[in-house]
């Protein structure tokens, strides 16, 4: 209702601050530019998890970056000596995130702009026109919504970036997050495994296998738990 309200009274994107960074939302096609625009609370819960275990300085990778509402609130926690990767497919989500990461002045983010999968290709990703940040893959051809996107697996895309460790991570590709994570697992050494991990698991009805279940079984441990996420530490708690 209010982004209705504030589209009739000033249509356009917003540029605003969420969480000390900076960004351009356009909040009318988009859930979660809707949040971080109109809740100063949105998602604050996974973000404290996530700046607690990890250092200044410290690494962290956000899988399904979307607008950056997570890369670029812990890239200024992380700081100048930090490291960021944010991976986002979708060319539109893309560019704002691009956009930005350039309006909170965070050049140690680095931006993937491919899916993270179970293997080196291509897949295919689909978007609700309503909420343009839930993009997820299909199996087949789709409708005119569908696009051909680059895919890396996760161990690609970090040792890309040369990275030797991983603090923390964020993984919320709609129901995609078990072929990224259980293929992650069995084929990277556990140097990168991360420390902290914040999963979406609200299309866990989606996925071929229980990652969590699988990450638990590897020496996570549940620490928290949201609405939409499930907050997990590796070693004791």
């Amino acid at each position: 209702m209010l982004s209705r309200l504030l589209n009739l009274l000033r249509a356009g994107p917003i540029d605003a601050q969420y969480q000390g960074a900076s960004f351009r939302f356009y909040h009318q096609t988009s859930a979660t530019e809707r949040g971080a625009l109109f809740n100063r609370d949105y998602n604050v819960e996974e973000l404290d998890f996530l700046r607690a275990h990890t250092p200044q300085g410290g690494v962290f990778v956000d899988v399904g970056a979307n607008v950056g509402t997570y890369a670029m609130v812990l890239a200024r926690h992380v700081g100048a000596s930090g490291q960021v990767i944010a991976i986002e497919p979708h060319p539109v989500v893309h560019a704002r995130l691009a956009f930005n990461r350039a309006a909170s002045g965070t050049s140690q983010v680095r931006l993937v702009a491919a899916a993270a999968g179970a293997s080196d290709g291509e897949l295919m990703i689909e978007t609700d026109g309503s909420n343009l940040g839930a993009s997820h893959v299909i199996s087949g051809q789709g409708g005119t919504r569908a696009i051909r996107v680059p895919s890396f697996r996760l161990q690609r895309i970090l040792d890309d970036a040369a990275l030797e460790r991983v603090h923390a991570l964020k993984i919320d590709i709609e129901g995609f997050e078990d072929r990224v994570m259980t293929t992650f697992f069995r084929q990277a050494p556990q140097s990168l495994w991360p420390r902290a991990i914040v999963i979406e698991h609200l299309s866990r009805n989606e996925w071929q296998d229980d990652c969590i279940a699988d990450m638990r079984a590897r020496g996570y441990a549940t620490a928290g738990q949201t609405r939409s996420n499930t907050l997990l530490l590796r070693g004791s708690i």
